[in-house]
């Protein structure tokens, strides 16, 4: 009998030990899908934010906090600029669950809606000679198009524009303001910064920096010549008088800004280089998306910058550019401004509010005040050569430069 009892103890306690496993197991189960629960909402939460900032305005360089339904979930977007992008960071937190996301934020336009050329109006027709193609949706002057004839070349097409037609305007579309504002106020940025913000190339060749960490730069008020070196994330090099880049260095998502900038042929990355007085791409460079070649040219003296016959902006042939190429300047001559040679490919948009010579193509959308055609030693005004403009060639997802009107997207995941 003492056995037995003995015995039903024992299963009772192995019975009572299952009871409690099975307890515990419930409620660590509860416990974690709670948890989980919360991780999945945060992440959601900060997918919230960046779709938030996309859609209302948030003042540049400031901090919003969005209400939501318990004290312990909290929401912070804080939205700035990275060279002519908008870099939008959301960060999500409930209990001991964080999760951050940051992105590049750019303008975009429905695949019905997009403009494969907008030509300003000044009282010429646009003249369209050799195998050139323009295919989409484009805003001509009030005195149309034609064909014309460069040294007994004629106009090859079949048609004239392959795509629907409307009158332009005597100015271009308006970007957004802060977009200029942006980039006068980089050339001041390196004021700012703390002294362990700055990095030494001559002591380390590879830097990699995250959205999330402070910004660190590069700057010297000499030539800052790139050569063997890598730099990824949140770094902006600056140099006072010329940055040189040599193809074999890796540039990842930085900002480089210099009076002038010189690209050696054969260069690969994905970066966004911001001049002030000149901006050379060499032969067969390839940059990926999302890449931004911006000049922001200073006031000139007219007269000295009419006998100059290189241009400021110049893309060298059997380049392939995905992004951004942009002239904002104040020079007035009848010379092309920014030129893309034979063989230049660019996917994304063309801005120039001067004069722009395109002898490759464009498979996006360009926005110019006026087209040049140099050749046989002869400057034909508003006439496209050789030149081909596709619209539709444009990914749907591409995202770039922030007009007025224009909608935003994600142009790209930060790290």
């Amino acid at each position: 009998k003492a056995g037995a009892l003995q015995f039903t103890m024992f299963i009772t306690v192995v019975i009572a030990l299952l009871l409690l496993a099975f307890i515990i197991l419930v409620h660590t189960q509860k416990q974690f899908k709670i948890k989980t629960d919360f991780v999945k909402e945060t992440v959601f939460n900060a997918e919230k934010g960046i779709g938030y900032a996309i859609e209302n305005s948030i003042i540049g360089n400031d901090t919003v906090t969005l209400d939501l339904d318990q004290d312990f979930k909290t929401l912070k977007i804080h939205r700035d600029y990275w060279g002519v992008f908008e870099k939008v960071s959301s960060d999500a937190r409930i209990k001991h669950n964080r999760f951050r996301k940051i992105a590049l934020v750019g303008g975009s336009q429905s695949n019905q809606n997009r403009t494969a050329l907008y030509i300003q109006d000044h009282n010429k027709p646009l003249v369209l000679v050799g195998n050139t193609m323009i295919k989409g949706n484009v805003y001509l002057p009030k005195q149309g198009i034609r064909t014309g004839n460069i040294s007994g070349y004629s106009y090859y097409g079949n048609q004239l524009i392959y795509g629907n037609t409307k009158t332009s305007k005597n100015e271009l579309p308006e970007l957004q303001n802060t977009i200029i504002d942006t980039i006068k106020s980089l050339q001041n940025k390196f004021k700012t910064l703390h002294q362990d913000q700055f990095i030494d190339l001559s002591i380390k060749r590879k830097y990699e920096n995250s959205f999330f960490n402070a910004l660190q730069m590069v700057y010297s008020s000499n030539t800052i010549y790139l050569s063997g070196i890598s730099l990824t994330g949140h770094i902006l090099i600056q140099s006072k008088t010329k940055i040189i880049v040599d193809p074999s260095c890796a540039l990842k998502d930085v900002v480089l800004i210099a009076p002038e900038i010189e690209i050696k042929q054969n260069s690969k990355g994905t970066f966004q280089a911001i001049a002030t007085n000149k901006i050379l791409v060499g032969k067969n460079c390839e940059f990926k998306y999302p890449t931004a070649l911006v000049l922001n040219e200073k006031k000139t003296n007219i007269d000295n910058k009419s006998n100059i016959k290189t241009p400021p902006f110049c893309i060298g042939k059997g380049s392939n550019i995905r992004g951004i190429i942009a002239y904002f300047g104040n020079t007035k001559n009848y010379k092309a401004q920014v030129f893309m040679d034979k063989g230049t490919k660019l996917i994304g948009e063309v801005y120039c509010n001067k004069n722009l010579e395109v002898l490759g193509a464009v498979y996006g959308s360009v926005y110019t005040s006026g087209f040049v055609a140099n050749q046989a030693g002869s400057s034909y005004q508003n006439h496209l050569y050789n030149a081909t403009i596709n619209r539709g060639l444009l990914p749907q997802a591409y995202s770039g430069l922030l007009f007025k009107d224009s909608e935003k997207s994600v142009a790209k995941w930060l790290y």
